[in-house]
């Protein structure tokens, strides 16, 4: 029989000591990773959730890896994030996206990169499934596209309010100023990172086959909540305590449909997820 490991990371805040002063405080993360891992363990995986403090580079990536010792051909793995998404620039060259930014969760003790996921997701032996959920803003693929979406009539839309010091505490977008801030300050680490994942890109590599679900497109925010974040609530009512038959795709069509259009999910995969995984009930083992 299959083997499922599922981890479930839900960060309320940062630390300030190792973003300039900025806490990020938020509000429903850590219910998020909860609510998650209770869906995992009632479909037989083996939960970990790490919230907020413990939401480390170091204690995160070292759950990966201990997932990816064990996993073998036909296991899966089930991530989730709620938190912070950011953006950080990539001037190093071998970026491949066409904004020449790289994608952040942002983890209590630094930005954790994009391609660092997709590295760790390679550690994985070949054939096993992935799964992951992120409920989290990746901020827009320019910084133009978003400060064209925060408009006072969007903000109005999606927060309820046009001032955009209340759209940053009801998001789960770092504040531009604060990226770029962040950015600068710690330039040197995050050019450093980015020159050794592109080496391993230029080294080709194995692709993990993954299904990926966003809590948003690239040029949208995510809401935070009260009890959950959006995209968690509603995917948990599409979820219907297990009720929900069909494939992901169909998954996340089902999600889409109940989210407002300034708030849309998105759906990709990486490496070759077959019909037989993708057409499976959501989080099979």
């Amino acid at each position: 029989m299959p083997t499922g490991i599922s981890l479930h990371i839900g960060l309320n805040r940062v630390d300030p000591d190792r973003y300039d002063g900025w806490d990020g405080k938020l509000v429903a993360c850590e219910n998020d990773a909860r609510d998650m891992a209770a869906l995992a363990r009632g479909n037989g995986f083996e939960e970990t959730v790490i919230l907020t403090d413990q939401g480390t580079v170091e204690n995160i990536t070292g759950e990966l890896r201990k997932a990816a010792g064990r996993l073998k051909k036909g296991d899966i793995l089930f991530f989730t994030y709620s938190g912070h998404g950011g953006q950080v620039r990539n001037t190093v060259g071998g970026d491949t996206e066409a904004d020449r930014q790289d994608e952040t969760l942002v983890f209590f003790d630094r930005q954790f990169l994009d391609d660092e996921l997709y590295r760790e997701f390679q550690k994985l032996a070949e054939g096993v499934r992935v799964v992951a959920l992120l409920d989290c803003c990746h901020s827009g693929t320019a910084i133009e596209s978003v400060r064209e979406m925060l408009t006072p009539q969007a903000l109005e839309s999606q927060f309820q309010t046009r001032d955009p010091g209340q759209v940053e505490a009801a998001s789960r977008m770092v504040p531009q100023w604060k990226q770029e801030e962040l950015y600068e300050r710690h330039r040197d680490v995050y050019q450093k990172l980015q020159r050794e994942l592109a080496a391993v890109k230029g080294n080709g590599g194995r692709a993990p086959d993954a299904v990926l679900i966003g809590a948003c497109q690239d040029n949208q925010v995510a809401s935070d909540g009260s009890v959950n974040g959006l995209f968690t609530e509603k995917l948990l009512k599409v979820w219907n305590n297990a009720g929900f038959q069909g494939g992901y795709r169909d998954f996340h069509r089902g999600i889409q449909r109940i989210m407002p259009p300034n708030q849309s999910p998105n759906f990709y995969t990486t490496g070759a997820p077959g019909p037989d995984f993708l057409g499976q009930k959501p989080f099979t083992i």
